[in-house]
């Protein structure tokens, strides 16, 4: 299938390769938009609220002076992950400048949700397919993290919940630890 080069959104055909969706990427055709691409299909992703992005910041404020520069944290950046592009609000991959093309794997992705919880449920195939070590669902109604280990191409073989007061370690970087209570909200 080759794109047009005035094809827009509404006439991109499905499914969508990787390489056709970053065509469309490229040429504006999603600007605006708040999109992944999943399974080759180009879906929209539920705006942040507050609570949301308040998880995603101290997520990224303890993961990226923990880390340092043994990887790369990156928030909101795509994953080349089969024939998905999904945008995970925090991963942490191997070191390196990514110039040539999103990674294809990571050591941890981590989605936060509330509203979006089913999808990102969903989620746990593609990084389970694409060799992701670790996947953490972080439940903000439930205030619960899903631990996703043992990645399969069909699946994760293993998922442990972990609630407040409970620790979290990288994958790849055992040392680095956060507590469960550090990065969800506080109780109002």
């Amino acid at each position: 299938m080759s794109l047009d080069a005035d094809l827009t959104l509404e006439d991109a055909p499905g499914p969508l390769s990787r390489a056709e969706y970053e065509t469309l990427v490229r040429r504006g055709a999603l600007d605006g938009a708040r999109a992944e691409l999943l399974h080759g299909r180009i879906v929209t992703m539920s705006p942040q609220g507050e609570i949301h992005s308040y998880c995603v910041t101290e997520l990224g404020r303890l993961l990226v002076p923990a880390i340092g520069r043994r990887a790369n944290v990156r928030v909101q950046m795509p994953l080349a992950a089969g024939t998905s592009e999904p945008e995970p609000d925090v991963a942490v991959v191997p070191p390196g400048d990514y110039l040539d093309g999103h990674p294809t794997t990571a050591w941890l992705v981590i989605e936060v949700a509330d509203s979006s919880l089913e999808r990102d449920r969903a989620k746990a195939r593609v990084y389970a397919a694409a060799g992701v070590v670790e996947y953490w669902l972080v439940n903000l109604v439930g205030e619960l993290v899903d631990v996703h280990a043992s990645p399969a191409p069909e699946g994760y073989g293993s998922v442990t919940r972990r609630a407040r007061g409970e620790t979290l370690r990288v994958p790849m970087l055992e040392d680095v630890e956060v507590s469960v209570t550090d990065f969800l909200p506080p109780h109002r």
